[in-house]
């Protein structure tokens, strides 16, 4: 190159790291070291001026374009651009370089590397910016079209049973030393079984019905004074759904067929002025087959026999004032066989068909038995007649009255008394009266309840609460009581008779061994055990006893 005085001019020195002249470096220190001349050689200064101003405008315009070409690509693209075709899948994405590093040639000049100019097809400009630059979490609702919900296998919803019905029932038992009532508060779960028995309202007064043979409207009273604690019991509006149902039992049927109807027409003119249900034959005479049937309904009802699917149930022996009842379900057919034709009882319940063995043997009833031992049941001249037993303390004397009639009672003031002449006096009322089945004498379990269960409590066999003794025990305490009438005559002078003819009834009448276990119970579940209830279940369902 020339100089302006005509002298070749040096060489122009270039900066080793940009290949640029070094004057125009000179003012970018952070980037070109100071340059100097080799000794010996000399710059035109006057030119330098002149030359130095467009130069370094020219060069420093080029140094600007080239900075602005490099960082073009990766400051100011936006970064969505780079991201937003595989936002599905952060795997796919390229990774960001924001500071390349420089690659050097071999001849010394750096290089960069050459950035495209889109990394991805930029979206149409009609696309919104989107607010990738404050990216805010996205909650994505698949659109149900593309989107298959999971299956989930729920069960299906039940239909939910009809509604439970409540309802009552009343029932009258009309026995010979008293009448109870029995209110039944029922709750109907399914239509096709029983209902379910919620509680039961219970009272009595005394004496039976029997009692008022020759003043029926006195006995009405007693009906009415029972319906009074009836309508406290049941809901008002229940009332005229509720049927009232009396059934009478050994007080009435030993009286003269006249003087029973006449009391029954009474109890069925109370009926009719309450405000009850009063069905067809609302009023009657239970005959003692059905007793004892029912009262082994109940029994086994409360005890949850019935529902048992091996057939397993208990036997009753029930002793009432004026008759007893033996019931329960052979074992062995040959108890069917052997036994009288009368003394069976089949019917239908819990679509099971049942065959019994029932008797109600009438005037054996702890009342009616002291009245047979005594010689006094059936007996005329009782103004004027004086009955005596050993069985009664030596200085008792005292009138007593059953089934509407007062009989003359005392013990022998001059002769003996005790357990075992007592003994042999009840034995002429129960020898050879008694039927006594195949199965008794085997392992059957028996519910005894009525004056079973009263003449324990009384002489401390057994609690309040009840309890399960022998046959033995009977025949125990019933040594113990005759044997010290003056201790127990407080209780009951008829003590001694009464747990002796219990004693008699069951190994003479019956036939039961020494060893066999009775369950003695007057209420079970809190429920009386009697004919009452299942009557009740007769009354809505008609098992159809025969």
């Amino acid at each position: 190159m020339m100089g302006e005085n005509g002298c070749q001019a040096p060489p122009s020195p270039h900066c080793p790291h940009h290949g640029l002249p070094a004057l125009s470096c000179a003012h970018r220190q952070d980037l070109c070291p100071p340059f100097t001349l080799p000794a010996g050689q000399a710059v035109n200064t006057m030119a330098t001026p002149n030359l130095l101003l467009p130069v370094c405008v020219w060069l420093l315009a080029g140094s600007l374009f080239t900075e602005a070409t490099y960082y073009r690509h990766h400051r100011y693209i936006p970064h969505f651009y780079r991201y937003r075709e595989h936002s599905a899948n952060t795997e796919n994405l390229l990774p960001d370089v924001s500071n390349p590093v420089p690659e050097v040639t071999q001849s010394g000049a750096p290089t960069y590397p050459e950035v495209p100019e889109v990394f991805h097809p930029a979206p149409d400009a009609a696309h919104p910016i989107p607010e990738a630059f404050h990216p805010v979490p996205e909650v994505v609702h698949p659109a149900a079209e593309t989107y298959l919900q999971p299956q989930v296998h729920l069960p299906e919803p039940e239909v939910s049973p009809p509604a439970s019905r409540v309802f009552f029932g009343i029932m009258f038992d009309a026995g010979s030393t008293g009448t109870r009532i029995h209110i039944y508060k029922f709750i109907q779960k399914d239509p096709v079984e029983l209902p379910v028995l919620d509680n039961e309202m219970y009272h009595a007064v005394k004496p039976g019905l029997s009692e008022y043979k020759d003043n029926p409207e006195e006995g009405g009273n007693t009906i009415r004074q029972l319906l009074k604690i009836a309508k406290k019991t049941v809901p008002e509006e229940e009332w005229k759904r509720t049927p009232v149902v009396l059934k009478a039992t050994a007080g009435l049927r030993l009286l003269p067929e006249e003087k029973a109807i006449a009391l029954l027409k009474e109890v069925q003119e109370v009926f009719e002025e309450s405000p009850f249900f009063v069905p067809d034959n609302s009023v009657s005479i239970m005959n003692g087959a059905n007793e004892g049937v029912l009262a082994w309904v109940t029994v086994n009802f409360l005890t949850g026999h019935l529902y048992s699917n091996t057939r397993r149930t208990v036997g009753i022996l029930d002793l009432g004032g004026g008759s007893t009842q033996i019931t329960f379900l052979p074992k062995s057919k040959k108890t069917i066989q052997s036994a009288p034709p009368t003394y069976t009882a089949k019917f239908s319940l819990f679509n099971h068909t049942y065959e019994l063995y029932t008797h109600s043997y009438l005037g054996n009833g702890l009342y009616a038995g002291r009245l047979a031992t005594l010689g006094a049941l059936g007996a005329d001249g009782l103004d004027w007649k004086v009955f005596t037993s050993s069985c009664l303390p030596k200085k008792f004397r005292e009138e007593v009255t059953f089934g509407g009639s007062t009989y003359k009672v005392s013990g022998i003031p001059d002769g003996y008394a005790g357990y075992k002449l007592c003994y042999y006096e009840v034995m002429r009322v129960v020898k050879g009266i008694f039927h006594q089945p195949y199965e008794v004498k085997g392992s059957s379990v028996f519910y005894a309840f009525s004056h079973y269960f009263d003449r324990a409590v009384e002489t401390g066999l057994i609690s309040s609460r009840g309890g399960a003794i022998e046959v033995r025990d009977f025949k125990k305490k019933a040594k113990e009581v005759c044997n010290k009438m003056t201790k127990y005559r407080a209780i009951s002078p008829f003590l001694c008779m009464d747990m002796t003819y219990i004693t008699c009834l069951l190994k003479e009448g019956f036939g039961f061994k020494d060893s066999t276990v009775l369950q003695l119970a007057k209420k079970v579940n809190n429920v009386e055990t009697s004919w009452a209830l299942g009557a009740t279940f007769d009354f809505f369902r008609d098992f159809n006893i025969h």
